[in-house]
């Protein structure tokens, strides 16, 4: 950014009286960096900063109505892929002046690479969300998004495993790259609730038996078949042992195909996609993910608030929150059939599993609430507009 362009910005951050802050990602389905949105929007200052929301792919909208109903504007530029979001560039800078943006704060690659192209074209700061570790991007995503990563002015990587992936496969010393960990809301995710929808009663589960889920998007790296297996495990040695599984996805009928070859529907149920997922965290003892890969989940989080057991795999950022045999249960990636044998362990300790519970929730509230992840947002906002 040329010292024209930084005076402008500046200028404009003086004379407005709240701070206009453009987020742009791919998508507004029910993804982890999706859902942070309007969570982070309810905590967000709402007289110091206004915040605006432009996404590209118009049949994924799960998201929207939560956003503007926080007050956040939102536009759907249409791009059908991964090339017509570039296209997207200029409409985006004529939103990005109109609108007089002081900031841009992007997520994920390809939303990252418009964003940067914008910033270059208009001047404004560019701040970019890493959730994911990049080994796992398809190539073409992996160095397009390298080749362009200098062109924004900070980087934020959701936990210190993405940061070393961001490290060790970039490199370079700028950008500068922060670790704001993900955050969950510890009011809103409180045990302490009452809904009007009793899951268990619903789903005819015994109030005594143990309940285990999930809520997450069926996708491959969650690896929600070798999740089944360890449910099915799991239900033969405890016969009072429940699972629930909340979300949908690309692998859905695979994964609905494979509950039913393995036998599983009188104690295995499949909830869907859910708006509200609060309930189901209520009706849960054990949160269970086996991952192959993740950055730091957002549902993992949410569900320690409400003192559900984490019991992971040591995927990305997960080993950052869990600490095994204290506020949950850890087992190597490589190993998650290891979940059967240490949560049986577990089921045959209430008192210990107690202890867990109330651990878990206390880490979210020391170290991952939304707030926390919220104030350390805005600092970054008011440094790089004041810079």
């Amino acid at each position: 950014m040329d010292t024209l362009d930084k005076t402008y910005v500046r200028r404009m951050y003086q004379e407005q009286e709240a701070v206009q802050v453009l987020h742009i990602i791919k998508s507004l389905g029910r993804g982890g960096a999706e859902m942070l949105l309007p969570e982070t929007l309810r905590q967000h200052d709402k007289q110091k900063f206004n915040f605006h929301y432009i996404y590209f792919l118009s049949w994924k909208d799960a998201m929207v109505s939560a956003i503007e109903n926080e007050g956040g504007k939102v536009v759907c530029i249409p791009a059908k892929n991964n090339a017509a979001i570039m296209l997207a560039v200029r409409k985006i800078a004529v939103y990005v002046r109109k609108h007089k943006i002081q900031l841009i704060h992007c997520h994920l690659p390809w939303a990252g690479m418009a964003a940067r192209l914008v910033g270059k074209l208009t001047g404004v700061p560019v701040v970019y969300t890493e959730h994911n570790k990049w080994e796992r991007y398809h190539k073409l995503t992996y160095y397009m998004n390298k080749l362009s990563f200098s062109y924004q002015q900070l980087v934020i990587a959701v936990s210190a495993e993405v940061a070393n992936s961001i490290k060790i496969n970039y490199g370079k010393a700028k950008p500068q790259v922060q670790v704001v960990a993900n955050g969950a809301d510890t009011t809103k995710y409180a045990r302490t609730q009452t809904f009007e929808k009793d899951i268990r009663k619903e789903l005819n589960i015994p109030a005594t038996a143990t309940v285990i889920g999930i809520t997450c998007v069926f996708r491959v790296q969650k690896r929600l078949g070798t999740w089944l297996e360890i449910a099915k495990a799991l239900h033969a040695k405890h016969p009072d042992t429940y699972f629930i599984m909340v979300g949908t996805g690309p692998l859905s009928e695979e994964i609905h195909a494979k509950a039913k070859e393995l036998g599983t529907d009188k104690y295995i149920f499949f909830a869907g996609s859910q708006a509200e997922t609060r309930p189901y965290f209520t009706a849960m003892d054990i949160f269970m993910m086996s991952s192959e890969f993740e950055g730091l989940p957002i549902a993992l989080l949410e569900a320690m608030s409400m003192n559900c057991v984490p019991a992971c795999t040591a995927a990305g950022g997960i080993p950052e929150v869990i600490k095994d045999g204290v506020n949950g249960v850890l087992v190597p990636v490589e190993q998650p059939m290891q979940l059967v044998d240490r949560l049986s362990q577990l089921l045959q300790q209430p008192d210990v599993a107690a202890q867990m519970k109330q651990a878990a929730r206390e880490t979210v509230i020391n170290s991952f609430s939304m707030k926390r992840m919220v104030a350390e947002l805005e600092d970054i906002y008011h440094n790089l507009i004041n810079k």
